[in-house]
This record gives C-alpha cells, structure tokens and sequence, in this order.
C-alpha cells in the first residue's frame, strides 16, 4: 500500500506562485497516472492535472499555460507548479495514485488565492 503526502500549500496574493509536493512511501513507477486533484467549498473534486511515468501530462483547461506537473519515478514524487494564481484557484489539493483496482489518496493540503 502506497501512502500519499502533501505539502506546500498557504496563502498568497493572487498572481503569486506556490509548488506543492507529493511524496509516496512506496514506489511511484508502476503507478500511472499520477495526479493532482482539487475541491473548492461547495463544489465537486475535479481533475488538475496528471502524469505518466512515461512523460504524458493532461491539464484542465482552467489550469493550462499556469500549472506544470512534474514527476520523479526515483525520488516517489510528484510536484505541481501553480503560477499566476487566482481566487479560484481557492481549494483543498490533493494528490492522487491510479493503479487497478486501487487509487490511492492523499489527505489534502490547502491554497487559499487573496484578492
């Protein structure tokens, strides 16, 4: 069983930049994809980005040209990169790990995006 932990997230000023990190227990490099996940108050789960071992990304379309996903199958990590961030960018981030039949989550960690 693989855990997943977060870090990274905090508060800044729309406009501003935060990295958060996603470490696994275990190996990463039969997990495919990796992805980050995102939960805004009130609204559903929703997909931000992802990654494969073998270098494919996908990205929600209110995230492209702003966020870049980035893994490392030899350190167990999986890092997003959030740039020109805005107010609704506002949520709980969460990394996720897709094997069959398990999907592994982790707890969270929240970006709150001032005006």
């Amino acid at each position: 069983q693989v855990q997943l932990v977060e870090s990274g997230g905090g508060l800044v000023q729309a406009g501003g930049s935060l990295r958060l990190s996603c470490a696994a227990s275990g190996t990463i490099s039969n997990i495919n994809p990796m992805a980050w996940y995102r939960q805004a108050p009130g609204k559903q789960r929703e997909l931000v980005a992802s990654a494969t071992s073998g270098g494919r990304t996908n990205y929600a379309d209110s995230v492209k040209g702003r966020f870049t996903i980035s893994r490392d199958n030899a350190k167990n990590t999986v890092d997003l990169h959030m740039n020109a961030l805005k107010p609704e960018d506002t949520a709980v981030y969460y990394c996720a790990g897709f094997t069959s039949p398990r999907t592994f989550w982790g707890k969270g960690t929240l970006v709150t995006v001032s005006s």
